[in-house]
């Protein structure tokens, strides 16, 4: 009975990352898209929302309010490549919304599941089937045609966006393994991958040239009330889409969470077409985000078919607190 009610946790809690995930990032594109419409400063945005989770987490944690461990040295070198690959796919991915559209950026972010299928393999993970392979291959087949049919090049863009893919896809294989292998809770990486990033993130903002002119261009526009919403709403929402993202990836894995954003870009694209500045609908994109979704539900059906197969092992991200 124990070992049912377990399975019945496990399996309610990989359904809830996931889902929570979906709707996080969906979330999240628009809102960046929007706050960067009226301030183009991404890095500062990025090292706001940083210091927010990190000051949270830990007066949390002084408080009573959340079980994450304090952090310690060793565990911060570890985790410090999980924090530089992060970072650097944030920052791209904002750099890449100054110049692209939101339908078309999705469509490049969706082939970051082939990404992970292809690092995993060389990481010496479990070979996947042979229908998880040929999903996620229709999958981006599908984002292939989608853009075909739409794309109002712009090199930046572009080259920042498929730049970002490379670092998401090493970030997610490294948090699934530290995950594992340390028995962290999401809480507890995004608790380190907020203060380690503030080295990176300071570099940046200097080189790209936003401090400190960003910060007085941030207090002026602060005094827009529908501005400082707006940032307020980014700022806690920076916090859920990594807390989402990093437990959908240990509870699940890596190329689950990819794929979830791929589902969840099919959304995404649809209103994206409507709002903050839409693209004109071709036949091409139709028949890719037909594609794209028989990818993504024909991927959920195989994991589903493998699972029944091959019984695994779930550790629920509130047994990793115990540890």
């Amino acid at each position: 009975m124990d070992n049912r009610s377990d399975r019945e946790t496990s399996s309610f809690l990989s359904l809830f990352a996931a889902v929570s995930y979906g709707i996080a990032s969906m979330a999240m594109v628009f809102i960046n898209k929007a706050i960067l419409m009226q301030y183009a400063d991404s890095m500062t945005l990025l090292t706001l929302q940083q210091l927010t989770t990190a000051l949270l987490i830990y007066f949390g944690r002084r408080f009573g309010c959340t079980k994450a461990r304090s952090a310690d040295m060793q565990t911060a070198i570890r985790l410090f490549p999980v924090s530089l690959f992060y970072n650097a796919n944030v920052a791209f991915a904002l750099a890449s919304l100054k110049g692209v559209n939101i339908p078309m950026y999705i469509a490049i972010k969706r082939l970051t599941p082939l990404a992970v299928l292809i690092a995993g393999s060389f990481s010496g993970k479990g070979k996947p089937t042979m229908e998880v392979t040929l999903s996620v291959l229709l999958t981006a087949a599908g984002v292939l045609i989608a853009a075909l049919g739409d794309f109002t090049f712009d090199l930046f863009g572009y080259s920042m966006a498929f730049t970002s893919v490379f670092f998401q896809t090493m970030y997610l294989v490294l948090v699934e393994k530290s995950g594992a292998e340390d028995g962290l809770s999401s809480i507890e990486i995004m608790y380190y991958n907020s203060f380690l990033s503030f080295p990176f993130l300071m570099f940046l903002i200097v080189v790209t040239g936003e401090f400190p002119n960003s910060l007085s261009l941030l207090f002026a526009k602060s005094s827009s009330l529908s501005y400082l919403v707006l940032l307020i709403v980014s700022l806690v929402m920076g916090i859920v889409l990594n807390f989402t993202m990093f437990l959908c990836t240990i509870v699940n894995s890596a190329l689950t969470t990819t794929i979830v954003g791929v589902l969840k870009g099919v959304g995404s694209t649809t209103l994206g077409f409507i709002l903050l500045g839409g693209v004109e609908v071709h036949a091409l994109n139709v028949t890719g985000l037909v594609v794209n979704t028989a990818g993504g539900v024909w991927y959920s059906f195989a994991k589903y078919q493998q699972k029944r197969s091959k019984p695994q092992k779930l550790i629920s991200d509130i047994e990793s607190h115990r540890k």
